[in-house]
């Protein structure tokens, strides 16, 4: 092991944390590409693909170097869920000791594609972009206290389109039982699987496009979970103290009525009617955290309700939850609103806290995209597409582990690995004629 002054290093600390993943491959002679994925993955570079990595950790055998973690990533055959249960074994007790596991969250990331070879690619919303156009789209499922958060699940939404198309799936390796799914019964697998593994639960938290499908919010309270998710403006609400009609009455013939009802004078309100119904002395500035320039805050009312979606199909009304708004000042109507099963006695500013905690998971996708490298792998394949996120998620975990080392007062400067000196004149196929503006430095110490 490595140490300087009698002291463990972040090298030393690197090996023995790549040492611990490699059980999960299965063979010996995989140890030392996985080594040298992640060191890639975690030294500066503007490009974190397989040449530009390979000239980076060996740059005296570039080519060799190339080919093997080629190999390692786009064909070799260990499993992604068996090293992410690794990564997770290795890296939540580190995170928590600097406080429980708060969240789950679910989301999902785009990654801006051209043609239409590349696995799962099609044209569909791609929230890197803000907007339709080509792109993969990957789901995730992370877990988060209050100072880390970390991805424990990860995977590709393969459109309809794909899934029925026997020819594309085959020359990407899309497997056999990989069928069409929304993302949301993506993300309910894998809530599922983290169920089984026991991982510490935690409030699960979701945007709106999970959080409008009533299904999905359905069986998260069947999993005994809690959730607080985002919802749009339409979704149609009780209003405390009312609900659907009781079924009608039993006219002594046939089947009893068991389904209730609506009617037109007797109906649900949306929830932006209902939120702009509300008097003034329902909203209140809450701060919720610290931001990078100032403390961030906004206006919010909660209120009690019944969600109504469909429930003329069932016998008996939903159970109340929190409907929480956002409306900040200046602003000419709401602009988020959520759904939540906290207790009836949380505190609106327990809410507010709850909720915003999905901002890690955004700060997640941005380190994982733009210093760790996620949306860098140039292959086409379902096995390269997923090995290279689970190499990304793992190299990630091993950041977050060393930032937790460092307490608040502690230096920030200081580099992760050592990097070796590329070869003369070396740029990467694909490089600008010119240098670019480079990749910020990661390290271990940036803040979290």
């Amino acid at each position: 092991m490595d140490h300087r002054g009698g002291e463990e290093t972040s090298e030393s600390r690197f090996a023995a944390y790549v040492e611990s993943l490699a059980g999960a491959l299965g063979h010996a002679d995989r140890v030392a590409p996985l080594k040298a994925y992640c060191t890639g993955l975690i030294l500066p570079g503007e490009r974190k693909s397989v040449e530009p990595m390979a000239a980076r950790v060996d740059p005296g055998r570039v080519q060799a170097a190339h080919q093997s973690l080629h190999h390692f990533v786009a064909k070799a055959e260990w499993s992604d869920q068996a090293l992410l249960a690794v990564v997770r074994a290795e890296a939540l007790p580190v995170i928590t000791r600097q406080g429980p596991i708060r969240a789950w969250i679910v989301d999902d990331t785009g990654f801006p594609k051209k043609g239409r070879h590349s696995v799962g690619v099609a044209r569909q919303y791609c929230g890197q972009l803000g907007k339709q156009d080509n792109c993969q789209i990957a789901v995730s499922l992370s877990v988060a206290n209050d100072h880390a958060s970390l991805p424990i699940a990860y995977q590709l939404y393969l459109p309809e389109a794909w899934a029925n198309d026997a020819d594309r799936r085959a020359k990407a390796g899309v497997p056999e039982d990989v069928v069409f799914r929304t993302k949301p019964e993506i993300a309910l697998d894998q809530i599922q699987a983290a169920l089984a593994a026991r991982v510490t639960r935690g409030v699960l938290l979701a945007d709106a496009g999970y959080g409008i499908d009533t299904a999905f919010r359905t069986e998260l309270t069947k999993m005994g979970l809690t959730y607080v998710v985002g919802v749009q403006s339409s979704t149609s609400l009780w209003p405390a103290g009312t609900g659907p009609l009781p079924p009608r009455p039993w006219s002594g013939r046939g089947r009893p009525p068991s389904l209730v009802r609506r009617h037109p004078e007797h109906k649900p309100t949306s929830a932006k009617e209902l939120a702009q119904a509300l008097p003034a002395s329902a909203w209140h500035t809450i701060t919720w955290r610290q931001g990078t320039n100032a403390a961030l805050s906004s206006r919010f009312a909660a209120m009690r309700l019944r969600p109504a979606n469909r429930d003329y199909w069932r016998s008996a009304p939903r159970p109340e939850e929190w409907l929480l708004v956002e409306w900040p000042q200046g602003e000419s109507e709401p602009i988020k609103y959520w759904l939540s099963t906290l207790p009836a006695d949380t505190m609106l500013a327990d809410l507010v806290d709850q909720a915003k905690l999905r901002w890690r998971i955004e700060r997640d996708y941005q380190e994982l995209k733009q210093e760790i490298g996620l949306s860098h792998y140039e292959g086409r394949g379902w096995r390269g597409f997923h090995h290279h996120a689970t190499l990304s998620i793992a190299a990630y975990a091993f950041l977050v582990c060393e930032r937790s080392r460092i307490p608040p007062s502690g230096p920030r400067s200081a580099a992760l690995l050592k990097a070796p000196r590329l070869p003369r004149g070396y740029r990467p196929r694909g490089s600008p004629a010119s240098a670019g503006t480079p990749c910020r430095q990661l390290h271990r110490h940036y803040p979290n």
